[in-house]
């Protein structure tokens, strides 16, 4: 089939699952995808006072996660509920279909869609998208949770089964798995290939383009999420488990081979992607407040969310908080791009704040 060329580069995405009890995927999947619970006011350092946010975008698909930014100046965002990916103007808001009939998301959280195509990443101009929570033993399909090459505006080719591949290798640390196919998060380019999180099965897969699928890193219930790469350095955010404390929303590091992660920064709740920014700074994103007592499917509550900024000292820098539901982070420049659970885009200006 004929590939469609784009230019465009990696991306990510932001959601957690936890354990639940028979009610319904819904509830077990939630938790970590929208949970979250942020540092008092007394705590947090303030926001950048030059941070000015504008909205961009309305009328995405509800439950709208991963993005891309390619060379050609647009931003890519796939829509789970909807089986597509937006191609959006970072200029003028102007978003046209990319793609789409891609295996649309089948569980919803809160009114909010979770799976589906959650993240895109392009490889030599070819895009590819990482689909998830569409077939597991609880649910059965015949379509497959892992990586589709995109051949055209509706024609895939699955070019690897993660799905498949967690069946035949649980984890072997020791938590809770209640949806044996994983939910993936983050697709990442890395080597000529992808690095994938799987924020309930733990762990940071490395998939070729040949289909081969092996365990980077494992970790035990730190929920992973969203990636950056530079050099060697794979950089993830991690959720935290449940109840998501401010403490265990971090920033860590690894390289191939390593045994463990380096922890480079913590403090922020439920982080669900991580980013550089300008002047190759570290920048991470937290979706929001977790409402303490509620079920775990429950989530965070409205505009609680903030995009913060790694210092040296493992700390983090408030650049601007208030934000809906955040789920995905990408920069332009000095501006950065947010992707919202409520299926809106967000353009940051000014977010190299001192500190």
């Amino acid at each position: 089939m004929k590939k469609q060329n784009i230019l465009a580069l990696a991306l990510k995405p932001a959601m957690r699952v936890t354990t639940s009890v028979g009610i319904g995927i819904g509830l077990l999947l939630a938790a970590a995808l929208v949970a979250i619970i942020t540092p008092s006011a007394a705590s947090a350092p303030p926001p950048c006072e030059g941070a000015t946010p504008t909205r961009l975008v309305t009328g995405l698909a509800e439950g709208a996660k991963g993005s891309a930014i390619g060379p050609d100046g647009a931003l890519y965002v796939t829509e789970g509920a909807a089986g597509r990916i937006s191609r959006v103007d970072p200029l003028t808001g102007e978003k046209t279909t990319f793609a789409s009939g891609l295996p649309k998301a089948i569980l919803s959280i809160g009114g909010s869609s979770i799976g589906g195509a959650i993240d895109v990443a392009f490889i030599d101009n070819i895009a590819y998208v990482l689909v998830t929570l569409v077939s597991d033993p609880l649910f059965p399909s015949s379509d497959v949770d892992g990586i589709y090459r995109v051949d055209g505006p509706g024609s895939f080719t699955v070019v690897a089964d993660i799905g498949q591949f967690n069946l035949d290798n649980p984890p072997t640390i020791p938590f809770q798995v209640d949806v044996k196919t994983g939910l993936q998060f983050a697709l990442q380019t890395y080597r000529g290939g992808f690095l994938v999180t799987d924020g309930h099965l733990n762990r940071v897969l490395r998939v070729t383009l040949d289909g081969e699928i092996s365990v980077f890193i494992a970790f035990g219930d730190i929920v992973p999420t969203g990636l950056a790469v530079k050099g060697n350095t794979v950089y993830m955010a991690e959720a935290g488990p449940v109840p998501h404390l401010p403490q265990d929303g971090k920033v860590v590091s690894f390289e191939p081979k390593s045994p463990t992660a380096t922890v480079v920064a913590s403090g922020a709740p439920l982080l669900v992607d991580v980013e550089f920014g300008p002047g190759n700074s570290l920048y991470a994103l937290s979706q929001g407040i977790f409402p303490v007592g509620s079920p775990p499917a429950t989530p965070a509550l409205p505009n609680t969310g903030s995009l913060v900024k790694v210092n040296a000292d493992g700390t983090f820098t408030v650049i601007t908080d208030g934000l809906d539901r955040p789920t995905s982070l990408e920069f332009i420049g000095n501006t950065a791009y947010v992707v919202t659970l409520t299926g809106e885009i967000w353009k940051i200006d000014g977010v190299s704040c001192p500190h």
